[in-house]
């Protein structure tokens, strides 16, 4: 069987190797720009929910961070390019044409200022793939370098990880929404998910008799083919394609940040080189004898993962199952799942300004935001695997959840802030203050075929209430 070929002697798993640290680090990239991007505005020393005030609360229950003593603008970003510059060169491979220690050096580098940042994130960082992304980097860090064979026990644990996150997904479906045992879920949520792409109305529209197939098919993938990742080659290859054409799907029907896109890379450790052999592709490496060192760290890592590793398997059958948890501070070996309830009805929260007096007659205007939907004609966006922080927490505020930050989000409108106005796609004043700004709420669907034809508008809206009454900075003002 294979895993007695050895512990360091994988041979015939380079490709994946190559796959799994140069993905991994370009998702790393991508979470740093989006840090760059939308940090200093979310959660700097002026933001929503200031970095700086959660650290002095939270001490060291905020956990491992550089900023615990320290935390400024500035330290953030140059903490953030330095993750991409070292992202970057692991992405072209430079530290892999070195020695084993030198890629490990690297990505145990990503992963300390990735966690540094994750764990003064607050809400704006409290999804389940800020955790998978830790974890990632860091069993990714024992894969070697190019002058050693990929070592297989870092490989099985990498297994192990795509299978708790197959496996909890699927569970936690079965345990949540009754939709899913009756395979209707998906008659909404193409069109009530977080942040629609530009597929989404048309695998909504799909026939029903379809998505009950598709709801069957994902079942299939989640609660049976992950114990096959750990079957011998070529079964456990075959496991890994049909996990990862079931990610692709998802990647075109859908924005999830980079969810999909990691799991696809994290998969592709499972297929061996013999799968591209048979496509004509040659892989033929050298490779020097394994430092003992090294063997002595990956086994020392191994034991590491399996003592961690308590908690998340008996989450996994436990009757309530956790989602998206992590059982220590380091985000290692986490709990994941994703959707186990599914949203019916689509809500949306609208922010509109005025420059008049906001007294009835007055003319509101709607702020845009990049990826969530508001003007019904306008094509959902792809952006996936870049996360849009701000607007995944609205579709969460119009599911009734508020953590602190809408508030705060509506004095910057006033204000005209222009670190927040830059996270938008649409600002009605031109960087000007409104006098006056409110909240609706919207029930939107997607329009029919016959909709679409008629009007051209991708989505149909109705007012279902008002969440903000008109409010000014003047004093606390009102309407």
């Amino acid at each position: 069987m294979e895993w007695l070929g050895g512990v360091l002697d994988a041979d015939g798993y380079e490709v994946g190797r190559q796959i799994l640290q140069r993905g991994v680090a370009a998702i790393y990239l991508i979470a740093f720009i989006s840090a760059i991007n939308q940090f200093p505005a979310l959660l700097g020393e002026n933001g929503l929910l200031p970095a700086p005030r959660f650290i002095e609360r939270a001490g060291k229950r905020a956990g491992p961070t550089l900023f615990r003593w320290r935390y400024s603008d500035r330290l953030l970003l140059a903490v953030c390019w330095i993750g991409v510059g070292v992202a970057a060169l692991l992405v072209i491979g430079i530290p892999q044409s070195g020695p084993p220690w030198l890629p490990m050096l690297a990505f145990l580098i990503l992963w300390a200022l990735y966690l540094s940042v994750v764990n003064i994130g607050q809400v704006f960082y409290g999804f389940g793939w800020e955790s998978l992304l830790l974890e990632a980097g860091f069993l990714v860090a024992f894969l070697g370098s190019n002058e050693v064979a990929p070592p297989f026990l870092v490989l099985l644990v990498i297994r192990w990880l795509v299978f708790r996150l197959e496996f909890g997904a699927g569970m936690i479906k079965m345990r949540g929404d009754r939709s899913w045992r009756d395979l209707t879920a998906l008659y909404y949520h193409h069109e009530t998910q977080p942040m629609p792409n530009p597929a989404s109305r048309f695998f909504h529209l799909l026939p029903k008799p379809l998505h009950k197939a598709e709801v069957a098919g994902n079942h299939f993938t989640q609660l049976v083919v992950p114990f096959f990742l750990f079957a011998p080659q070529p079964v456990a290859g075959w496991a890994a394609v049909i996990i990862i054409v079931t990610q692709a799907w998802l990647v075109i029907s859908g924005n999830f940040a980079w969810l999909n896109w990691i799991t696809i890379v994290l998969t592709f450790g499972a297929v061996p080189d013999s799968f591209y052999e048979a496509l004509g592709l040659t892989v033929a490496p050298a490779y020097s004898t394994t430092p003992v060192w090294f063997a002595a760290v990956v086994v020392l890592m191994t034991v590491f993962i399996a003592w961690l590793s308590r908690q998340p398997l008996l989450n996994l059958f436990a009757k309530r199952q956790l989602m998206n948890a992590s059982f220590n501070r380091f985000h290692l070996v986490n709990a994941y799942g994703a959707f186990g309830s599914v949203t019916k009805v689509r809500y949306e929260v609208i922010i509109e300004g005025t420059a008049d007096d906001g007294a009835p007659g007055s003319r509101w205007e709607e702020y845009e935001f990049k990826g969530k939907p508001g003007d019904p004609s306008r094509m959902p966006r792809q952006y996936a695997p870049y996360h849009l922080r701000l607007d995944w927490l609205m579709w969460f505020l119009a599911l009734g959840s508020d953590g602190g930050w809408f508030t705060p989000l509506l004095v910057k409108l006033l204000q005209a802030d222009p670190k927040i106005l830059k996270l938008l796609r649409y600002d009605p004043f031109n960087g000007e203050r409104p006098r006056y700004v409110r909240a609706r709420m919207f029930r939107y669907r997607f329009s029919t075929r016959e909709e679409k034809r008629a009007n051209g508008l991708w989505w149909m809206r109705e007012e279902a209430g008002t969440l903000v009454e008109p409010v000014s900075l003047r004093a606390g003002q009102r309407r």
